[in-house]
């Protein structure tokens, strides 16, 4: 954060997002997982930073949302995380960063893999009733996730 602050710039992130102008090309991708668990729990400014510099540099459609944070539990509360973020005001007028906007809007959408399944020629599905009603018939007795963080927490000094 301390680079940020000062620089506005995070040189792990920056440097990657910088690639696709900076070399021309356009297969250049950001993955989140790890990164993201971290910096929203411990430096949400941050994390912000973090979103708004690889959508700003490669494009939403080349950030991929990846589920690959063991260190921190269940990837529900992650995913819960992201479709709640939205970058600071403040931090889109000084880096000139777009607002993420809803949980399902096309930024997000791109994020959470739209934009990945074409590669794979997968279509979307829209199911006509929510997942967790048939969850309740098929698993009447199976508890509601905790969506509980697992890792170590420093205490204050």
């Amino acid at each position: 954060m301390a680079e940020w602050d000062a620089t506005g710039r995070s040189s792990w992130v920056s440097d990657l997002a910088e690639i696709p102008a900076k070399y021309g090309v356009k297969n250049v991708y950001g993955d989140l997982g790890q990164i993201f668990a971290w910096t929203t729990v411990a430096q949400p400014r941050l994390g912000a930073a973090v979103m708004g510099t690889l959508v700003k540099g490669l494009g939403a459609d080349h950030v991929v949302w990846g589920t690959d944070a063991v260190w921190t539990g269940a990837p529900q509360w992650q995913i819960e995380a992201l479709r709640r973020l939205e970058i600071p005001e403040d931090m889109q007028k000084k880096y000139g960063f777009t607002p993420l906007g809803p949980a399902d809007g096309p930024v997000k959408t791109a994020i959470f893999g739209r934009e990945q399944c074409a590669p794979l020629r997968l279509q979307e599905e829209r199911r006509s009733r929510p997942l967790r009603s048939a969850q309740g018939r098929l698993r009447p007795n199976r508890p509601e996730p905790s969506n509980l963080r697992y890792g170590y927490v420093r205490k204050p000094a």
